[in-house]
């Protein structure tokens, strides 16, 4: 719309300014000219499609005849005007002044834009509620087929079960009649049973019917019966306790949350429990281990009493002895020393005669091993008689 206006404003400023304006241009001007022009006319071809729905909506056809009429034609005067180049400034000052009378103020276009998007927001929802109804009856068509369709699969099955293979008379391997005749009428007989309970449904569905009927009319003849303004104030109830719901689902979503978040740190409270729990009893079984190191470490504090008190008892009595000692004298200690002197060579020389004794009766035994031997070897060799005389 502003760009219209532009490019309109401009080329009326130009055309007072200079008789042929066109001329002075170049190509690429011109090319954006005639671009800027068809934009416009597409713009001002929209909002007169738009303007002419809005008037025959709201006005009568004979109006809406004239209307059209005398808003479409100053279009193909003011191109007409534009494209000629003679008696260019009264032709102008009339289309301005024409345009004047027809341009809408923009509240206007704004009221009727939104009415049209209301009306095709209209539109679409009834489109919406044509086609769902549709939707359904194929539906309902579909799955009328299927039940058919699983009827006429029941009824072969049955058919083929009961005539195809279980009436064959095994002699003549020919289909038995009676048996065809009896199938045929209780089928028949099944559906006169089945078309009975549907006209009997069919009958309490019209009794239910004027029912209904009859009291839809005393609920009109006593004004209970909604109309439209009701209609409308339950679609604003409506759309309030809608409001409401969504408010009270964002609470509960909130809600949700928190109580999500409460899981979430009840967990990390009972984990945390858990570990103090194990700790509380690790520490516990600690303290037992103490407590019983602590009673042994107290029996042996007894025990080391006991023996710290002898000890000192001890310590007593033998720095007492200590006390009492008196060191000998110098002479008493040389004789003493001189006498473990010789006391120590006597020992010695009685080991050394004792290693001497030890080698001579070493030296006795081997003799002595030797005459042993020798006395048995002469005894085996000598007769007997000799041994017996000596």
């Amino acid at each position: 719309m502003a760009d219209s206006d532009s490019v309109v404003s401009g080329a009326t400023a130009t055309g007072t300014d200079q008789d042929d304006p066109i001329a002075d241009l170049t190509f690429e001007q011109l090319g954006q000219f005639v671009e800027d022009t068809e934009r416009v006319n597409a713009v001002i071809k929209s909002e007169t499609e738009m303007f002419e729905k809005y008037l025959r909506r709201v006005e009568p056809k004979e109006t809406n005849v004239v209307v059209q009429s005398q808003f479409t034609s100053p279009l193909p005067q003011t191109h007409e005007i534009q494209m000629t180049r003679g008696n260019r400034k009264k032709s102008k000052s009339r289309t301005s002044a024409a345009d004047k009378l027809l341009q809408l103020a923009a509240e206007q276009k704004c009221d009727i834009a939104q009415r049209e998007l209301e009306e095709l927001r209209d539109d679409i929802e009834k489109l919406k509620d044509d086609s769902e109804r549709i939707l359904d009856n194929y539906r309902a068509n579909i799955e009328e087929a299927e039940l058919k369709i699983q009827e006429i699969k029941k009824a072969y099955y049955e058919f083929d079960r009961d005539i195809c293979k279980g009436s064959v008379n095994p002699r003549t391997n020919k289909v038995i009649a009676e048996k065809v005749l009896r199938y045929y009428e209780d089928k028949l007989r099944s559906r006169d049973t089945l078309i009975e309970k549907l006209r009997l449904k069919n009958s309490t569905l019209r009794v239910q019917k004027k029912k209904l009927q009859l009291q839809l009319k005393q609920k009109e003849e006593m004004g209970e019966v909604l109309h439209e303004v009701d209609f409308n104030q339950l679609k604003i109830e409506n759309q309030q306790y809608q409001e409401k719901i969504e408010e009270k689902n964002q609470e509960l979503l909130r809600l949700k949350l928190m109580a999500g978040n409460t899981l979430q740190v009840l967990n990390q409270e009972k984990k945390k429990l858990h570990k103090l729990t194990n700790d509380s009893k690790q520490l516990q079984s600690d303290m037992l281990s103490r407590n019983d190191s602590l009673q042994k470490l107290q029996a042996e504090t007894v025990i080391v009493e006991e023996e710290r008190n002898v000890a000192e008892r001890s310590n007593k009595f033998q720095r007492q002895k200590l006390s009492d000692y008196k060191v000998p004298e110098v002479q008493d200690y040389v004789r003493k020393k001189a006498s473990l002197m010789e006391l120590r060579k006597t020992v010695k020389s009685w080991e050394r005669k004792v290693e001497i004794a030890q080698m001579a009766l070493n030296t006795h035994k081997k003799s002595w091993k030797l005459l042993t031997t020798a006395k048995t070897r002469t005894n085996d060799w000598m007769p007997h008689e000799f041994m017996v005389q000596n």
